[in-house]
């Protein structure tokens, strides 16, 4: 008589995990580590006031988030970790900063157009550099977790879309927590940071670029044009600036990222982030 494949199949051994429990377990560990790790650096950023601490502790608490991500990738998951590539790597974080401030810019000067913006007096070059020393080390590690982990991994298991989707989603409920948050500041987050930063990862295929655009986007609306970041509370800046009118158009408590004119001015770039993806052939997966 013959025996069933399934019969032919050797039987688990009692107290052996089978590789796919395991494989599932390992990366749910990973992403929690990852995230407690995001958490971390950026509660200790948000503490640094003095300039001197802040220039010093936000770029090593960045590299440290990087190794981190590195070490994960190549010993967790055992892959070669390719979002942090050499070559290229410091022209495309220099290019997303630039593109962040002056998209930034681009919102600040329309709401100043509009009369919803206006500088009232110098802040202080000191809580400048402050906040580029906080913002540094907030752009790595929020880019490392939702752009190198979460947006990443749901690539990879459901597509393109689903992980833009997705993944952007995650980022403005997070967001929720920030002081005078609201959901449609949630709802702007997820349009113009979510969403173009994913399309800014899949343009190129490395987290420096939308690190960069992240970066110059926190820097220059807070430190350079002293307004509030997503409901954060007010910090030092190169001049001192208040908001007013309705909300849809100032942004309100939540600060210029909850204005349309934010919205609309970050579509833009993820337009072009999408379709320099699409002419790379980075919309989808490559076959394995």
């Amino acid at each position: 008589m013959t025996k069933s494949t399934q019969d032919l199949k050797p039987a688990a051994k009692p107290g052996v995990m089978d590789p796919g429990t395991r494989s599932w377990i390992k990366t749910a560990m990973m992403v929690t580590g990852l995230a407690v790790a995001m958490l971390a650096t950026n509660a200790i950023a948000a503490w640094l006031r003095n300039p001197v601490a802040a220039l010093a502790i936000g770029p090593i608490l960045a590299a440290a988030m990087i190794c981190l991500y590195i070490w994960t990738g190549r010993r967790v998951e055992r892959r070669k970790v390719e979002e942090f590539p050499s070559d290229h790597g410091v022209r495309h974080l220099l290019a997303g900063t630039g593109l962040g401030v002056l998209m930034s810019g681009a919102t600040v000067g329309i709401l100043a157009l509009f009369g919803a913006y206006t500088i009232t007096g110098w802040g202080s070059i000191s809580g400048m550099l402050a906040v580029a020393g906080m913002m540094c080390a907030i752009a790595v590690s929020e880019e490392v977790f939702f752009r190198g982990v979460v947006f990443r991994l749901l690539r990879g298991r459901w597509g393109t879309a689903v992980a833009l989707g997705a993944s952007a989603i995650l980022f403005g409920l997070v967001h929720l927590v920030n002081p005078d948050a609201s959901l449609w500041g949630a709802f702007a987050i997820m349009i113009e940071a979510g969403i173009m930063l994913g399309a800014a990862y899949l343009a190129t295929g490395s987290l420096w670029l939308a690190i960069g655009v992240h970066f110059g986007w926190n820097f220059a609306t807070t430190g350079l044009f002293g307004s509030i970041t997503s409901g954060s509370e007010a910090r030092d800046s190169l001049v001192t600036a208040v908001t007013s009118g309705p909300d849809w158009l100032s942004g309100g408590s939540f600060g210029p990222e909850a204005s349309i004119v934010a919205i609309l001015v970050c579509s833009v770039a993820t337009v072009v982030f999408l379709a320099v993806a699409r002419r790379r052939g980075r919309l989808s997966l490559p076959r394995r």
